[in-house]
Order: structure tokens, then C-alpha cells, then sequence
């Protein structure tokens, strides 16, 4: 695995064989950051990174100059990888908790810029994220919540929907936190 672009482009990272996870593909990560590159400014991005699993995507934020992401894991050994892997590529602006993705979310009490969930594929309640972030007060006003999932769930129909972009068998829907009069 590596880091696509910014001061750590072409970075590689090694993950343990053991880890229970399911990283976004380059390619998909690739795609993803060339929609978020149009959108954001990462200098200025309080991020969080649900799933976290090996990290990827918070490496991928500290690398285009995001200095505050919390990455949420319930894992161990992720957790233990990210936080040796941020202090390697000296990312201090990483904050790791391990904690049930869906318990952080009930106790979190602070809005993010940019939030960014990766679940595991079977993972039955990913169709409830949307509405538990926006419920919850976890998006900043034109905050992002960006989603990735299985092919077989569409958001369409959800509040807060903004588009879906499909690459290959990675699928991510995007939500806006839009305040209308």
C-alpha cells in the first residue's frame, strides 16, 4: 500500500498480514481524492476516519497537509498500526481512538469538516451512518460525509445525498451538510 500525493507521495506501508480489513484500493483511493481535491482544502480540514482499519486514508489527508484527523477503529492491532505508522511518517495530527465505530458516533460531540467511513462490506447497519451523522450534529455546515460500500446499497433516496462515484468494485456515495433557509 502507499500514499497516493502530497508530502509523502509514493510512501509505502506494510500492514500486518493479520489485520481484519478491507483497504480502499489505490485506484479507488486515487479517484476519491481527485473528487475531494475540487471540493476541500485539507490544510483546513478537521477530518474523521471511521473503519480505520491500516490507516490509509488518514495517511492520505496528513500527507495533503490535514493536521487534525481522529481515526476510529475497534481493532487492536489497527489501531496499534496506525499509531506506530503516524509517528513513522511523522504525522502528529493523527489521533487514534479504538472504540465501536457506532459508540463513538453516540458520544461524539464535536463536528467534522470531513468525515470518511469505510466499513466492512457486510456490515448490516452502513445504510444507518448517514442518518446517525447528520442526526448527531457531526458535519460541519457544507461538511462531507463520504461513504464507502458494497454496490448493492444506494443512498439515492437519503437525505443529505449528493452523488455516488463507482470505480471498478469500489463504490462511494457523498453527502453535503446544506443548511436551506
Amino acid at each position: 500500500m502507499r500514499i497516493i500525493s502530497g508530502t509523502h507521495r509514493g510512501r509505502a506501508f506494510f500492514p500486518p498480514k493479520n489485520l481484519p480489513v478491507r483497504p480502499t484500493t489505490d485506484f479507488g483511493k486515487e479517484a476519491l481524492f481527485n473528487v475531494l481535491n475540487n471540493r476541500i482544502v485539507f490544510e483546513m480540514v478537521k477530518a474523521l476516519d471511521l473503519f480505520s482499519g491500516t490507516g490509509s486514508i488518514s495517511y492520505e489527508l496528513a500527507s495533503r497537509g490535514c493536521t487534525d484527523i481522529t481515526a476510529v477503529d475497534e481493532d487492536y492491532h489497527c489501531c496499534s498500526f496506525i499509531k506506530k505508522t503516524s509517528e513513522e511518517f511523522n504525522f502528529g495530527g493523527i489521533h487514534v481512538i479504538k472504540n465501536e465505530v457506532f459508540r463513538f458516533l453516540k458520544n461524539a460531540d464535536k463536528p467534522f469538516d470531513l468525515i470518511f467511513a469505510d466499513p466492512p462490506y457486510e456490515l448490516k447497519r452502513t445504510g444507518e451512518l448517514p442518518e446517525i451523522i447528520f442526526a448527531a450534529g457531526l458535519l460541519k455546515e457544507n461538511g462531507l460525509l463520504v461513504v464507502e460500500h458494497p454496490k448493492e446499497l444506494n443512498f439515492e433516496n437519503t437525505a443529505h445525498f449528493l452523488e455516488q462515484r463507482n470505480y471498478s468494485k469500489v463504490n462511494f456515495s457523498l453527502f453535503i451538510n446544506r443548511h436551506t433557509l
